[in-house]
């Protein structure tokens, strides 16, 4: 994961850009940390994700943070990339419900976890954002290094189903979620295949217990030669397919994006933002 014992984050602040039921009007409370574990050659936050750059925090300033982003008026604490500062991440939500703190947290992760790691969180972490990047081994071991993708993503999500999903499930009045499951699949250019699999596992394993968002933002990053069926972002004909294929299974709980969602000024900056 590239990180050390003491925690390491690039910015804290309001973030409109997730789904609605996540973002709102208010915005959701993100905490964007440095490194990971997965490092995926195409990853949008690879200044943070591969190249490390953060501030180090303690964990009585994490938990600051989140007092603050509370104060701010967002709607939940949004943490991304946080698997390797799991123990810290802990405390730090321990001090900051000692002092009042009243929103839920969502575990916003890459799919690339133990089912162990997941059962650490049990009654801390309110709503699971994770990706499901692959299901093929020989492309997760192409674009992650991870041929054991596939296999970690299914067991860790479904661990956070048992936490949360099905009926456990809830919307506040404004239809913020206050508890459950959203699995992000991210469609890759040229591999149909693999997408209409991932969707066809999670819907015939997991039904209306959880909801999943289908997104169609991928953006080509600089260091990408390698691959080139890579450098080029999907087509409407690619996502539409994908869209097609998941509501003729059937499927209601389903978020999609617009084409305006894809491009660079979607990427946050980096800029320690709520963090120094």
């Amino acid at each position: 994961c590239g990180a050390g014992g003491t925690l390491k984050a690039a910015r804290a602040a309001l973030h409109y850009w997730e789904e609605p039921c996540i973002s709102g009007t208010k915005g959701s409370g993100t905490v964007f940390f440095s490194g990971c574990t997965l490092k995926c050659c195409f990853c949008q936050n690879y200044p943070i994700s591969a190249e490390g750059l953060g501030k180090e925090i303690s964990v009585e300033h994490l938990a600051e943070i989140f007092l603050n982003l509370q104060e701010q008026g967002a709607n939940n604490i949004n943490l991304v990339t946080p698997d390797h500062y799991i123990p810290q991440i802990i405390s730090a939500i321990d001090m900051a419900r000692s002092r009042n703190f009243k929103l839920p947290f969502v575990y916003n992760c890459s799919g690339y976890e133990t089912a162990e790691m997941i059962q650490l969180l049990d009654s801390y972490i309110d709503v699971y954002l994770p990706d499901f990047k692959f299901m093929s081994p020989d492309l997760s071991a192409k674009y992650s290094n991870a041929p054991d993708y596939p296999e970690h993503a299914k067991a860790s999500i479904s661990e956070m189903v048992r936490q949360c999903g099905g009926d456990q499930t809830r919307f506040d009045d404004d239809g913020i979620m206050q508890r459950g499951v959203i699995v992000r699949h991210l469609q890759l250019p040229d591999h149909l295949d693999d997408s209409k699999s991932i969707i066809t596992y999670l819907y015939n394993t997991y039904k209306d217990s959880i909801y999943i968002s289908i997104m169609n933002q991928y953006t080509p990053m600089p260091g990408l030669e390698r691959y080139p069926e890579l450098t080029r972002a999907i087509t409407r004909r690619e996502y539409d397919k994908v869209v097609d294929h998941a509501l003729a299974l059937g499927m209601d709980n389903v978020f999609l994006q617009q084409r305006s969602a894809v491009g660079k000024d979607f990427i946050p900056a980096f800029d320690f933002t709520g963090i120094v």
